[in-house]
């Protein structure tokens, strides 16, 4: 059977290059050829052993490739051809699916729901930081990639550009609206480029690492906070006139980024929650206002299907954001386990990684 190279998950701290067979696809499947990935925050969390995983998996949700196989049943598609897969891989006929929520396609159980249940790409299937992967349900995940745009116009597709423009979609930002955003890590700055797109008069962008926040402006920020300057909710109130934020984006997933941003809310503002949390949260009294605020907390997973990749790639294919900056560092897929020790420790001034087999 033919092999391939691969990025595995061994144990927690180990995430090593080996070989599997290439996987051969189902009758609604479709093999694709990965000709650029990355590593994603979340790659880290189950480096690290915050998120389980299944020893010898293969780890990555984030391909962009061409078409190697079809499966049988799979029509409107061709072999060579270009195409990338959302993180999120919804069948598109299940509950979740059906009832407009397909990030959670496939989270239903006996006992209940299992949020993420949308995300299989190196958590419940073999993912895509290898030379093959199997992306399931093919004709609703699949989209072509246009003429003209290159690997990395559009390798941010996938995951953060979907959930980093979610933020700003789900906290419904509107035109004229004062938005602040929590972390410009690449999902951060996603969510400031969202803002921007949808609407928002005033982004303010909060972090601390230079680099990032000069990014933030790149990205749409009109103003940012070095959070280790000043204080970031004293700092929004006097840039707002005490009047508050209309959304605050928390792109880190941390108890104090989490607070900051309720701190920071107008009345009846809406907090957009996209961080990976690892401990339970606490809702300070004071910011919630007792509850009678009239306060909105959202959270959302990455949307993904063939339709949101369309979307998001006719954003890229009109010029309407350019995510190709976000690329710091490349890297051959020989050499993941070097990208892994720089991407999880934050070295050089790192904001994403391409790999390419």
């Amino acid at each position: 059977m033919p092999r391939m190279k691969a990025a595995i998950f061994v144990e927690p701290g180990r995430i090593v290059l080996d070989e599997k067979p290439i996987p051969d696809p189902g009758p609604l499947d479709a093999v694709i050829r990965v000709t650029t990935t990355t590593i994603c925050g979340t790659d880290i969390h189950i480096l690290k052993g915050e998120y389980p995983v299944e020893r010898g998996l293969t780890i990555g949700h984030e391909p962009v490739g061409v078409i190697e196989k079809l499966g049988a049943a799979v029509t409107s598609y061709e072999e060579g051809q270009r195409v990338i897969a959302g993180a999120i891989t919804p069948s598109g006929h299940s509950h979740a699916s059906l009832a407009g929520c397909g990030s959670q396609c496939g989270a239903g159980t006996p006992h209940g729901w299992k949020a993420m249940g949308g995300w299989r790409f190196g958590n419940t299937i073999d993912g895509c930081q290898a030379e093959y992967v199997l992306v399931p349900d093919a004709m609703a995940n699949l989209a072509p990639v246009p003429d003209g745009l290159t690997d990395e116009q559009v390798l941010m597709c996938p995951d953060i550009m979907s959930t980093g423009f979610s933020g700003a979609e789900s906290g419904k930002v509107r035109i004229g609206d004062t938005v602040v955003v929590f972390a410009q890590g690449p999902i951060g700055l996603c969510a400031t480029a969202g803002a921007r797109l949808n609407g928002a008069s005033r982004i303010i962008a909060v972090d601390t690492v230079p680099e990032r926040l000069a990014m933030a402006r790149r990205m749409g920020a009109d103003e940012v906070i070095d959070f280790r300057a000043v204080d970031p909710v004293e700092e929004i109130m006097r840039l707002t006139a005490g009047r508050g934020v209309d959304v605050a984006i928390e792109a880190l997933g941390t108890q104090h980024t989490f607070e900051a941003c309720l701190k920071s809310l107008r009345p009846g503002g809406t907090l957009s929650s996209l961080g990976v949390y690892s401990a339970d949260l606490t809702i300070p009294l004071g910011a919630f206002a007792a509850g009678l605020g009239d306060h909105k907390i959202v959270t959302t997973l990455c949307p993904g299907g063939k339709e949101r990749m369309r979307r998001l790639l006719d954003v890229v294919r009109a010029g309407r954001v350019d995510l190709g900056p976000l690329v710091t560092h490349r890297f051959k897929l020989e050499q993941i386990e070097e990208a892994y020790e720089l991407f999880g420790n934050q070295r050089d001034g790192v904001l994403k990684v391409a790999i390419t087999p």
